[in-house]
């Protein structure tokens, strides 16, 4: 192996063995940790920085759309649970109990929040009263529990953290924009900050959440070939508000029961970008997600001069408002320190030595594409963003690259079985819309529907599994 690619010798390799490289690069890049508790991860700072990022995004959109956060209970009453058949059945195998209070056996059990629209519902039934006080529109920062029979840190974990929009509104008309826009804002975070191309589109009846009338999915593709699912949005008609009873006054005087939305998304969206953009290196972080965006490394840093211009770069810097770190460690080698932040994934190195004082200028590495070249010192703080609005761009259109080049069209059941095979991607199908086909499209292959997608193709007129006339065009793949 070239000298200038045998950076990072402990990640294991990333075509080979997919799987161990993903849990090098969390472990190695100090995300995360393996807890005492079975299938439950701690998120270390730098893994939690990220979360951070994201809900500071989502926090802000969420706010200038109207919606304000809230609080509800972790513990739900097993009654309240039964009352929405389906859902207890969507989510049982995945329930947690609570059973005793120290020595004493509870007279009822408590399940630990799978998810929330129960508890939210019953409160909602006790609030509403008028159609003035409509919609509501509130969302919830929330850790919740599914006991998962195998887990992976990010992507599938008993506890995870994650948000939960929960909105009532008059219309049906309402509630669907509602949906929509909520999902097109968790789009805007996958693409505009994360760099992540995603494909928007429904689910399956047979995917679709439990419970509800219709659900929106954005999904993406790994490197490997997989797909994720990074976040959901579901219409839940007049369901949940029938069952626990949510009726409001109209403007006739009459009760009504509104129409509900539920959307959210969670920590799993790490487990994403670790998986879109990651390489044989580690992390590869786009700037606007990235807990540190420049990193400056001194080098010669005992030479007079050298440290304090790195400081007056790192103000400056750091006075446009870019997330640098002046990494002015005198126990490791530079050399350390360039590693150490490649497998980070910082997105811009920034190094300055005694040569480059003298030809006022720095040198720049990038992480995407591991370009270096020089800038001057005086234009660093015009440059530096600029490089870092490319770096954003460039990643994405990689990413988008990929995944273009891993989609394929298959109009007979050959071709889609050899592309599901070959484990490269997407592949776009026509389907008859029949669960069954579904369920043995997956039997055969190990493929699922991913989503219907917005934006429709007719590439025949019958369905790719079972030849019956074809109703909409589907992304297929395996799947995290």
């Amino acid at each position: 192996m070239a000298k200038n690619t045998q950076f990072v010798t402990h990640i294991a390799n990333r075509e080979t063995d997919f799987s161990q490289w993903y849990t090098d690069v969390i472990m190695h890049a100090d995300m995360v940790d393996y807890s005492n508790v079975r299938g439950c991860m701690v998120i270390k700072p730098y893994g939690y920085a990220i979360w951070e990022n994201i809900q500071k995004y989502l926090d802000e959109r969420f706010k200038e759309t109207g919606h304000e956060n809230a609080y509800f209970p972790i513990f739900i009453p097993e009654s309240l649970l039964q009352k929405e058949v389906d859902h207890v059945e969507g989510f049982a195998p995945e329930v947690a109990w609570v059973t005793h209070a120290g020595s004493e056996e509870l007279t009822e059990r408590l399940c630990v929040r799978p998810t929330s629209e129960t508890i939210i519902c019953s409160m909602y039934a006790k609030w509403l009263k008028s159609y003035r006080d409509l919609p509501y529109l509130y969302n919830q920062w929330a850790n919740v529990v599914r006991w998962e029979k195998t887990t992976r840190p990010f992507l599938r974990t008993s506890e995870f953290l994650w948000q939960e929009g929960h909105t009532l509104h008059e219309t049906h008309e309402e509630a669907m924009e509602e949906t929509l826009k909520m999902l097109g804002v968790y789009a805007d975070l996958a693409e505009k900050v994360m760099a992540i191309p995603v494909i928007k589109g429904q689910k399956s009846e047979n995917e679709r959440f439990a419970g509800a009338e219709a659900t929106y999915t954005m999904e993406a593709l790994m490197h490997d070939g997989k797909a994720l699912q990074m976040g959901t949005s579901h219409d839940l008609g007049q369901h949940f508000s029938k069952v626990y009873d949510i009726e409001y006054s109209d403007r006739n005087g009459e009760l009504q029961n509104p129409y509900q939305t539920s959307w959210g998304v969670s920590t799993r969206l790490i487990g994403g970008l670790i998986m879109v953009h990651g390489d044989e290196r580690g992390l590869k972080l786009p700037p606007r997600i990235a807990p540190v965006q420049a990193v400056i490394v001194p080098i010669a840093a005992n030479k007079e001069g050298v440290l304090d211009k790195a400081i007056e770069l790192y103000n400056s810097l750091k006075a446009q408002g870019i997330k640098v770190k002046l990494d002015d460690r005198d126990t490791v080698s530079p050399g350390f320190k360039f590693n150490e932040w490649e497998l980070k994934g910082v997105p811009v190195r920034i190094e300055i030595g005694p040569k480059d004082i003298e030809k006022g200028s720095v040198v720049y590495a990038r992480r995407d594409d591991f370009s270096k070249g020089e800038i001057k010192m005086d234009e660093t703080t015009k440059r530096i963003p600029e490089l870092l609005d490319e770096i954003q761009d460039n990643m994405f259109n990689q990413a988008l690259e990929h995944r273009e080049a891993h989609t394929v069209d298959a109009t007979d059941f050959e071709t889609f079985t050899g592309h599901i095979e070959s484990g490269s991607g997407f592949v776009r199908a026509m389907w008859c819309g029949c669960g069954e086909c579904e369920e043995e499209i997956k039997e055969k292959t190990g493929a699922t529907t991913r989503c219907a997608p917005f934006e429709q193709k007719q590439l025949s007129d019958v369905c790719v599994h079972c030849g019956k006339p074809a109703k909409k065009m589907m992304y297929f793949a395996k799947a995290y």
